[in-house]
């Protein structure tokens, strides 16, 4: 479903799949919201829909490791927005795209992967490797450091000791817009030690972390934004500047 208008001719419409958390999900629409409008000018906005599931029956997925059905939930979710008219769907949490690949399966329009982006930013500022932050499930999981090392990028995560805190953050506090300064510093504290370890930048692989940790609070070292990245890629995609 393409929009005609006169601020630039046909835009692909976007679909994003949400509610993990709406946190995350009311960034998503207001970062591509304002990248049109910055293209466009005037009171010109996406066209895009939103599917938003259950955050508890995907919390439960997750924290029983059942990706199979996490992958049956979310791909039924994302063939409704290819249902209504998406010309192509971007996921809006780092977690879930552990199960990507079913995704992406039961679509027939391209699923934007959220990792490509962040590899693209990697590459641009020309470095060789990357802590990354998120939930344990990203941590522990393969789907960025796969993506990663296929571009050549180093994956560099937290100490398993600090797995447990990073990931109650994000459940208990980010998820809910809950931001503490105590919080803050243990994230700042795990970045610092992925530093020492070798980390030329930081992956905030999560898409609730950027309410957490600035660029500001560590000027010396590059912080790739996920939600933003992945935003912008989405902003270029309904613009038809990209095809990736």
């Amino acid at each position: 479903m393409n929009g005609d208008d006169a601020g630039g001719g046909e835009r692909r419409t976007v679909g994003i799949l949400g509610g993990m958390s709406s946190q995350s999900t009311v960034e998503y629409y207001r970062l591509i919201d304002e990248g049109i409008n910055d293209a466009r000018g005037g009171h010109h906005a996406a066209e895009l829909l939103i599917r938003s599931v259950d955050f508890g029956t995907v919390e439960r997925f997750i924290k029983t490791e059942q990706w199979d059905d996490a992958g049956e939930y979310l791909a039924d979710a994302a063939v409704d927005l290819e249902a209504g008219g998406a010309d192509f769907v971007v996921m809006a949490t780092n977690t879930m795209h552990r199960v990507a690949p079913r995704i992406e399966a039961a679509l027939s329009v391209p699923f934007v992967h959220i990792v490509d982006p962040a590899a693209d930013a990697i590459h641009a500022e020309g470095l060789d490797a990357v802590g990354v932050l998120g939930t344990r499930a990203t941590m522990d999981g393969a789907f960025y450091r796969e993506r990663f090392e296929a571009r050549g990028i180093d994956v560099i995560v937290p100490d398993r000791s600090r797995f447990d805190e990073l990931d109650r953050i994000i459940f208990e506090e980010l998820t809910k817009g809950e931001v503490r300064e105590s919080s803050r510093a243990f994230y700042l504290g795990a970045i610092d030690s992925l530093v020492e370890r070798g980390a030329e930048g930081i992956v905030l692989g999560c898409t609730e972390i950027e309410l957490l940790v600035e660029q500001t609070d560590r000027p010396g070292v590059p912080l790739f934004d996920t939600t933003a990245l992945h935003a912008e890629r989405a902003v270029e995609r309904s613009l038809g500047q990209t095809d990736t």
